[in-house]
């Protein structure tokens, strides 16, 4: 039987933690950034833990 491939999307979108969440960017944060506040853009910095509902979709494409 061949071996899973990576979805390679997904990896470069989501990195896994050393205890095993998944972490992802917020969204947002790309451009524009004139337009909006010091606070905002401090939020923005901050990865997120993905939601446990996607998590287990998340790493079956990933492979682990």
């Amino acid at each position: 039987m061949p071996k899973q491939k990576t979805h390679k999307g997904t990896a470069k979108r989501v990195r896994v933690t050393g205890t095993g969440k998944l972490m992802r960017e917020q969204a947002g944060n790309q451009h524009k950034f004139e337009h909006k506040s010091s606070r905002q853009k401090r939020r923005l910095e901050k990865d997120q833990v993905m939601s446990p509902g996607d998590t287990k979709t998340l790493k079956k494409l990933l492979g682990i």
